[in-house]
């Protein structure tokens, strides 16, 4: 709805009265308070870190084995070289976590035995200990499970700017503007026959990940005042849910193409297709 046009002055007053009245409310703020203890800012509450394709594993689990095999998780390296720079910190783009997703995403499923071959120094020194007498225990200590398959691999892609693009338009000091991009991360793993040394599956997965930002903005002169008025928004998928969704339907694979369980009637659950559909049976 357009609103009546007023003068020059009244628009420059109302704007001064604006930044006063805003600088006064900030002045008087607990934050700006040192006697008071200010209160943290509390965002969304804790919730369960599923992808898309946690409904697959879901499924899954809907109907758990009962003779499972033993599964072990080796190390799942980030071998795609790409690193950030900045002024605070030099770290990894892709998470190192990926060989704890493998675990969850395996866990979720209810149709394998987990063996821990990941970090087991824990476990060894609980035993060194038992047998040096330092820790009491009965006489049976060691009963370690057998592992059938090992699953090993490495985050192997991440391509930047595969796609980018987007649309600019002002008229008179007034638009907007909106910027897309994409980008993808791969992954290879393999399932290993702990018994002949064998791979017996292989799986290579990747993921495209888009990041959009929309502007809008006013830029007018008021009499001898240039004012600016910006507003935006930036939405970008997260790079390291983009690796979890590669894991938990790279584990689906696994376990239904690679280890023989029944496929579930999910068309979404195959590479390419659309985002799974949730069931009643498939809730998370």
């Amino acid at each position: 709805m357009m609103k009546p046009k007023t003068s020059t002055h009244r628009r420059s007053a109302w704007f001064a009265a604006a930044l006063v009245g805003g600088t006064a409310l900030g002045a008087c703020s607990p934050a700006t308070n040192s006697t008071q203890q200010a209160s943290p800012l509390q965002g969304p509450p804790v919730t369960d870190n599923h992808t898309p394709y946690t409904v697959c594993l879901a499924a899954l689990a809907a109907n758990p084995a009962q003779n499972r095999p033993t599964v072990a998780v080796g190390l799942i390296a980030d071998k795609t070289g790409k690193r950030a720079y900045d002024s605070l910190n030099d770290s990894t783009e892709l998470t190192q976590g990926a060989s704890e997703m493998m675990i969850s995403a395996l866990f979720k499923t209810k149709q394998v035995n987990l063996a821990e071959r990941l970090d087991p120094r824990v476990a060894l020194a609980e035993q060194q200990l038992i047998e040096q007498k330092l820790i009491k225990k009965p006489a049976r200590v060691v009963d370690v499970a057998p592992a059938h398959f090992l699953v090993l691999g490495a985050l192997t892609e991440l391509n930047y700017n595969i796609q980018s693009g987007g649309e600019r338009l002002f008229i008179a000091g007034i638009g907007g503007s909106r910027r897309a991009a994409v980008i993808n991360v791969g992954i290879d793993l393999r399932v290993v026959d702990v018994n002949s040394f064998g791979t017996v599956y292989v799986t290579s997965l990747q993921k495209q990940i888009v990041g959009v930002e929309h502007e809008a903005g006013v830029y007018r002169f008021f009499g001898d005042r240039f004012v600016e008025f910006d507003s935006g928004e930036v939405r970008n998928e997260p790079l390291q849910l983009g690796v979890r969704s590669v894991v938990e339907l790279a584990v689906y694979q696994i376990l239904t193409e690679g280890l023989g369980l029944p496929a579930q009637e999910n068309e979404g659950c195959a590479p390419g297709g659309e985002y799974p559909e949730k069931t009643d049976q498939t809730q998370t």
